[in-house]
């Protein structure tokens, strides 16, 4: 039973230290931030979490187009749910943290207004999938639309907004808040981030694959 749950209770340890020392620990005085870098052991973590589970979900995209297995399929939706999941935590967290470092929560940054276009071409791929009956049909057109949304992902998020002037690190203009990261914050980011919130996701995301297969078993039974 303890080899089989060890990785929860791992999940719950980091998140619970994360969360006692994000609040409590010290964290250094950077100009603007101040205390809102606390912020990043969590709003980072949900980007960081988010394009695991996109990976993931990517992966098995491809799986399927290689050896149509309905299973690859339900993987790649639901770990392609989970990143949605956490990329709207992101930018939840995103404009929580703007509104009190940038005095507006939503500026129309280019790093901000990427992350919507993303999640928006991936919840597209939600509303393709439930516009099709053809559960073959589904699937195949969904992996192909899952691989690229994923690329999309590089342009939006990663690459236009580090060519123009943002207000996120990394842009022409950014502020330092990640630049020479204190290492009392990597000590409470890396293991919240990693096996913390990427944990709760694939616990998440593993019941609800559980859930689709028992769903998926019972439609085959009464066909």
């Amino acid at each position: 039973m303890l080899r089989q749950k060890w990785w929860k209770i791992v999940c719950v340890a980091a998140l619970l230290y994360t969360f006692i020392a994000g609040f409590l620990g010290p964290v250094p005085a950077k100009p603007i931030l101040n205390e809102t870098i606390r912020n990043l052991y969590f709003h980072v973590a949900m980007w960081f979490s988010m394009m695991i589970f996109f990976i993931v979900s990517v992966i098995y995209s491809i799986k399927y187009l290689r050896k149509p297995n309905p299973v690859f399929d339900i993987y790649a939706l639901e770990y392609a749910k989970a990143g949605i999941v956490f990329g709207c935590l992101g930018v939840l967290t995103g404009s929580m943290w703007a509104g009190f470092a940038w005095g507006a929560f939503w500026s129309n940054d280019p790093k901000q207004l990427g992350a919507i276009i993303a999640l928006l071409i991936y919840l597209a791929y939600l509303v393709l999938r439930n516009s099709m009956t053809d559960m073959d049909k589904r699937a195949r057109i969904g992996a192909v639309y899952n691989i690229f949304a994923f690329a999309m992902l590089f342009p939006t998020i990663w690459i236009i907004p580090r060519m123009v002037e943002s207000l996120h690190p990394g842009g022409l203009g950014g502020n330092p808040a990640f630049k020479d990261l204190d290492p009392r914050m990597e000590a409470v980011f890396w293991p919240g981030a990693v096996p913390g919130w990427c944990l709760l996701g694939v616990w998440i995301t593993t019941l609800r694959i559980r859930l689709q297969l028992v769903v998926e078993k019972r439609i085959l039974s009464n066909a």
